[in-house]
């Protein structure tokens, strides 16, 4: 046998020798490393680690999501905002109220149009939205005189859906406060606030109707209080709230939330063009309207007689060159009486034309405005105290206030 032939013969089972001994080494260093062999039983487990599942783990974030509480607007509008109302007005009014239906019907004006006058409609309805809120189980609603003025239907619809037919018990346009009325069983009710310590910078949320748009919230700021009305362009007896929580048409008559959501006041103004401004009426101011309106059907308003001036050193020195006026002043501030009407109740309190009104039931006066608001807080028939500057001397007078009248005399 040649020597090649015994060399293969030896060589293929040291082949086969080393590869059995490669593999065990391998298997070998496998079990010591950890690593469990795929047909291997005697390999001990690792622990498990418990691990989150892409479900589980959105399941956690939304049970953790529903566990936040929510903020101070959704719970004030949670609690106030199904006592909201909205308010559908409508009013027939004449077509063409530039053309007196007489005019239409002369012979000479029906030659050159024919029976195109007959054709003509006489009549057209107006309909208008605005907001309002439930403010006890009688289903008394406040809202704007502007919203429901002149209205021959009303119909009040609620959060839940609900419409229902309203009456309108009474409005008053120096306010612009109205109550409308509907008849219903389980209606919600609003919590009604105080405007009396509102700081500029606190919390404002508006709820309405605006541009048709249901159940609309709006938040911000109070920006400013005892806003004037002749600030705003406006003529009202009201000392207004101005808030940057978003006003906007059809918002009027909803209310103005303080941050627990009871109302501090009812929307009511917006001025043309500008942005962030919006003006409510303060809630007390529409609570007495509203509970004399309820109880009988017409406001009873508080009436002195005077027209005023407010005392500035500009006014001081015109007042002063004017002969034709005849008074000089020498006050500084205050207001001056400029007019006392005949036989009104300043009149006959003494009230004359030159004074300086410089106190107001004990209250310093500085403007006209404060005379105004002091007296539309006070009913018919009540003693008002008045300090006033005459020739630089103090005069007490005591005023007993009237029924406004219906016609302001000449």
């Amino acid at each position: 046998m040649r020597d090649s032939d015994k060399k293969s013969r030896y060589k293929q089972p040291l082949i086969y020798a080393s590869m059995l001994l490669l593999g065990l080494v391998l298997g070998a260093w496998a079990v010591l490393s950890g690593v469990r062999s795929p047909n291997t039983s005697a390999i001990t487990p690792l622990p498990q680690v418990a691990s989150i599942s892409p479900v589980s783990a959105q399941d956690n974030d939304r049970s953790k999501a529903i566990a936040v509480p929510r903020n101070y607007v959704v719970e004030a509008v949670n609690r106030t905002g199904p006592a909201v109302v909205r308010i559908n007005a409508s009013r027939t009014v004449a077509a063409n109220p530039q053309v007196p239906e007489a005019f239409l019907e002369d012979p000479m004006f029906r030659q050159f149009f024919g029976d195109q006058t007959s054709r003509m409609p006489k009549e057209r309805v107006e309909r208008g939205t605005g907001s309002g809120f439930i403010i006890n189980k009688e289903g008394d609603i406040i809202t704007n005189a502007h919203v429901v003025s002149g209205a021959d239907k009303v119909t009040v619809i609620l959060k839940d859906g609900r419409q229902l037919e309203g009456k309108v018990i009474g409005s008053d346009e120096l306010t612009d406060v109205a109550v409308v009325q509907v008849k219903s069983d389980n209606l919600p009710i609003v919590s009604l606030g105080s405007s009396q310590n509102l700081q500029p910078g606190d919390w404002a949320i508006a709820i309405g109707n605006p541009l048709g748009l249901d159940n609309t919230v709006t938040a911000g700021i109070i920006s400013a209080i005892g806003r004037k009305s002749g600030q705003i362009g406006v003529d009202k007896r009201v000392s207004f709230i101005q808030t940057d929580a978003a006003i906007n048409p059809g918002n009027s008559g909803g209310p103005l939330l303080n941050q627990s959501g009871e109302v501090i006041g009812v929307n009511t103004a917006i001025i043309q063009g500008a942005q962030g401004l919006g003006f409510a009426i303060p809630i007390e101011t529409a609570q007495r309207i509203a509970k004399q309106i309820i109880q009988n059907g017409k406001v009873s308003r508080a009436y002195l007689g005077i027209q005023m001036v407010t005392v500035d050193a500009n006014v001081k020195k015109q007042v002063n060159q004017d002969t034709e006026f005849g008074i000089k002043i020498s006050e500084e501030q205050g207001v001056l009486i400029t007019r006392v009407v005949d036989d009104s109740p300043a009149a006959k309190g003494g009230a004359k034309r030159g004074d300086v009104i410089v106190k107001f039931d004990d209250k310093e006066i500085l403007t006209a405005d404060q005379v105004t608001q002091l007296v539309e807080d006070h009913a018919v028939g009540d003693k008002i105290r008045i300090e006033v500057k005459r020739n630089g001397q103090s005069v007490a007078l005591n005023v007993e206030a009237a029924q406004f009248p219906q016609k302001f005399p000449n």
